[in-house]
């Protein structure tokens, strides 16, 4: 496959001072000729030669900005790529394309799209990318700009279906829950998308997610209900783990011998006491607890 490849044109400024030289110089000559009445044609047809030569050496310019490469053909074949800031000179008959190296970013528009659970979803991301490849970027793509778009906001559709939009289990990936890997996800799939383009993918990241606007309310509405219960089954098993280490310290040390109805009375006064939403308010027995 086709790469790009150094061409490695020549400093401008000496050719630049000799194709002044050359046209300067002719001129001067023809003027001087025209004062002394010269009538041969052939010294006039010389000059104008070289004023012809000059033009077409001085056409040979171009200016080469940093983090700018300019991709040379000649009559449709690539020839090579300049990348060496300044004022340089190819053949005159080359065609020279600018294409730019810097760094750019790039945002796509809100996309409607089905997350894994199948619940539309909002999303949008910034992409951050350069041209590493001129050749490709050229000749692979008709338009390398318009390609990276297009890739990218294919890309972010993919990933939307792949993920859940919030989950409450912290070991499995969501689109809100671990932004960090799914950043990687992304980055992953839009550059395996951008290859073939030159282009290489230096970040890319989710800048707007949010449940579509006809079901955002009733998805509060589960998300919340969602939170309450794994907060709960939390709460639970904790009350567990504690009532069950105070039965054991009670019977480790001999504070007091409970038979199992006694067992079943206190675990479920624990459980209600540190399970309760409000604070409850203890009951002091002064007799004995079996009356």
């Amino acid at each position: 496959m086709a790469r790009e490849r150094e061409h490695g044109a020549w400093n401008g400024f000496p050719i630049l001072a000799l194709g002044i030289v050359l046209i300067l110089g002719d001129l001067i000559t023809i003027i001087t000729m025209a004062v002394h009445e010269v009538q041969k044609p052939q010294p006039f047809l010389g000059c104008l030669f070289g004023i012809l030569a000059g033009v077409f050496v001085l056409a040979g310019l171009f200016i080469v900005n940093p983090n700018e490469g300019r991709v040379l053909q000649l009559f449709g074949r690539y020839v090579g790529t300049e990348r060496e800031a300044g004022l340089r000179w190819a053949n005159p008959f080359y065609t020279k394309k600018k294409i730019s190296l810097r760094v750019r970013s790039f945002e796509s528009a809100k996309l409607k799209v089905n997350d894994l659970d199948g619940n539309p979803v909002e999303i949008a991301a910034v992409i951050v990318w350069r041209v590493v490849d001129t050749f490709e970027a050229c000749f692979h793509v008709d338009n390398y700009e318009k390609f990276v778009q297009t890739q990218s906001e294919t890309a972010v559709r993919n990933l939307a279906s792949r993920f859940p939009y919030d989950v409450h289990d912290e070991e499995k990936v969501s689109l809100r829950g671990q932004t960090a890997v799914v950043a990687v996800h992304l980055a992953k799939e839009i550059q395996d998308r951008l290859t073939q383009a030159g282009v290489e993918v230096q970040e890319a990241r989710i800048s707007h997610l949010a449940y579509a606007q006809e079901i955002a309310h009733a998805m509060l509405q589960r998300q919340q209900a969602g939170a309450i219960i794994a907060a709960r089954t939390r709460i639970v098993e904790g009350a567990v783990g504690m009532v069950e280490m105070a039965l054991d310290m009670l019977a480790k040390k001999g504070v007091v011998d409970l038979d199992e109805e006694r067992k079943a009375a206190m675990v479920s006064n624990l459980l209600v006491v540190l399970c309760g939403e409000r604070s409850t308010q203890p009951i002091v027995n002064t007799g004995t607890i079996y009356q």
